[in-house]
């Protein structure tokens, strides 16, 4: 069952010794709600703020910061375009280029290289721009009247999928790139979901595409339909309704919202995929993604809770997966892990936000945080014995059981939780956004025809290996039943 506060403090002395207040913060969360988006860095999202937002305690860009790379020095520089042509590698040998040993030099140099091996024309000084309040409204304002996390770093100077890995499951799967795999779902990791269903707590994976966990987790890959919904049904709030071929008894994350239905846990995934029943843009941020349409997805999710009867015991969390190969100053510190040779050490850090009527206005966090830290605190606030070693967790039969919620690791273990930053005694109502809600309306366009995920690959250019990986799950849970007008 869901934990109490008390229940929590006696569970996990042992894990969190001296940590009374911050664990009994979590109680005054009821909904903790995860938006991951994809491939940016702290400095090109939110160093503005030291640069030219006046918020000297944020560790960002300042003036002088600079790669060198063949003779030429490449200085930070505001990026003129928020939907950028290039995608710089981030691979894991290409990120111990970008990080240097530590000296974070190398970032012009490997997306110098990315460009020749790819054959394209390309400014390599790309890698060091950066976005400011004016591309990135909705980031100003969350930093302006919520919580930083100026410390939160990738779980894994790697890829995509190893870092949404350790988000779900607290480690990867051996290696530090996205692993290939015939068909979905790609891995066969034990989620912390799996303990939410042990203890009752109640959650729901909202997404555009199939949901991530289907391709993490096989025990979720069918079935568990009623705990997966699309994000919105209906488009986002300010752009034009549609008329969708999807499930109309599927419930959806606005929809929720609104009818104060929201589960104890929401996952939300972005749109990775223009093929999306709702014929939305890709707003995950991966470039060529254009920020602009992640700051109105991330202002859909925001504005529906802070709308919603869920508000006052809510948490919010807005992270990204890993930093794309763009530029931070901050070396990645290292990291405890049960496979210290290969996971050893942080990726690079990325962009994070927490927003909560129970947090001060700008607030900034020093502590260190992974995306083991988002494990963390769920655990920690609905189910702390989780946590727990089990007696016979090294038993070959316990650990490969096909539905077993297993012991999540040393990475989550020592995580660092968000309840620290939960010190209000009185929550707080919501801001206004009546500013940033107009704006979103002023630029929203009516959505692209449906695109269809049966296109054959060929003819869809540029495909990311996420995205490959995204259609050939919709395909893959066609094929096997998988009803498809459900995520």
């Amino acid at each position: 069952m869901p934990c109490t506060r008390a229940g929590a403090e006696a569970m996990l002395g042992v894990v969190v010794a001296g940590d009374e207040v911050g664990i009994g913060n979590l109680s005054k969360v009821d909904h903790i709600v995860v938006v991951m988006l994809e491939n940016r860095s702290f400095d090109h999202m939110l160093g503005y703020l030291s640069l030219v937002g006046g918020r000297a305690e944020v560790d960002g860009l300042s003036p002088g910061l600079a790669n060198e790379y063949d003779g030429r020095t490449y200085p930070i520089h505001h990026l003129d375009t928020t939907a950028l042509g290039v995608d710089p590698d981030h691979s894991s040998s290409a990120i111990d280029k970008q990080i240097a040993g530590g000296a974070m030099t190398g970032f012009v140099s490997s997306l110098a290289d990315t460009l020749t091996a790819r054959g394209v024309q390309g400014d390599p000084a790309v890698a060091m721009g950066y976005y400011d309040g004016s591309d990135l409204p909705v980031y100003d304002h969350l930093a302006e009247k919520f919580a930083i996390c100026q410390r939160w770093f990738a779980s894994v100077p790697g890829a995509t999928l190893p870092n949404r890995l350790y988000a779900l499951a607290g480690s990867a799967a051996g290696s530090r790139d996205d692993v290939a795999r015939p068909r979905p779902p790609l891995y066969h990791k034990a989620s912390f979901v799996r303990h939410l269903d042990a203890h009752s707590v109640t959650w729901r994976w909202y997404s555009f595409d199939p949901g991530t966990l289907r391709l993490a987790d096989a025990h979720y890959l069918l079935g568990h339909n009623q705990q997966f919904a699309y994000f919105s049904k209906s488009g986002l709030p300010w752009k034009t309704k549609l008329d969708l071929a999807v499930n109309a008894n599927v419930g959806s994350f606005l929809e929720d919202a609104a009818n104060g239905t929201l589960p104890a846990v929401s996952w939300i995934d972005p749109a990775f995929t223009n093929f999306n029943p709702l014929g939305l843009p890709i707003n995950d941020d991966h470039p060529p993604a254009d920020v602009a349409d992640g700051q109105d997805l991330v202002l859909a999710v925001y504005n529906a809770l802070a709308s919603s009867s869920a508000w006052e015991k809510s948490l919010l969390i807005v992270v990204y997966d890993e930093h794309g190969g763009f530029y931070d100053h901050v070396p990645p510190p290292s990291a405890a892990d049960d496979d210290p040779e290969m996971f050893g050490r942080y990726g690079v850090r990325v962009p994070a936000m927490v927003v909560s009527p129970w947090i001060e206005p700008r607030s900034v966090t020093n502590t260190v945080f992974d995306h083991t830290s988002i494990i963390k605190t769920i655990l920690l606030r609905f189910c702390p014995q989780a946590l727990d070693r089990p007696p016979d967790s090294t038993d070959p039969l316990w650990r490969f059981h096909p539905a077993q919620p297993q012991y999540l690791g040393e990475r989550v273990a020592r995580a660092n939780h968000l309840g620290e930053l939960l010190t209000r005694d009185v929550h707080r109502p919501a801001p206004p956004r009546d500013a940033l809600l107009q704006r979103a309306s002023a630029r929203a366009q009516p959505p692209e025809p449906e695109a269809s995920i049966d296109r054959p690959l060929a003819a869809v250019p540029s495909l990311n290996d996420l995205q490959e990986s995204m259609l050939a799950a919709a395909r893959e849970l066609r094929r096997v039943g998988h009803p498809p007008d459900r995520p």
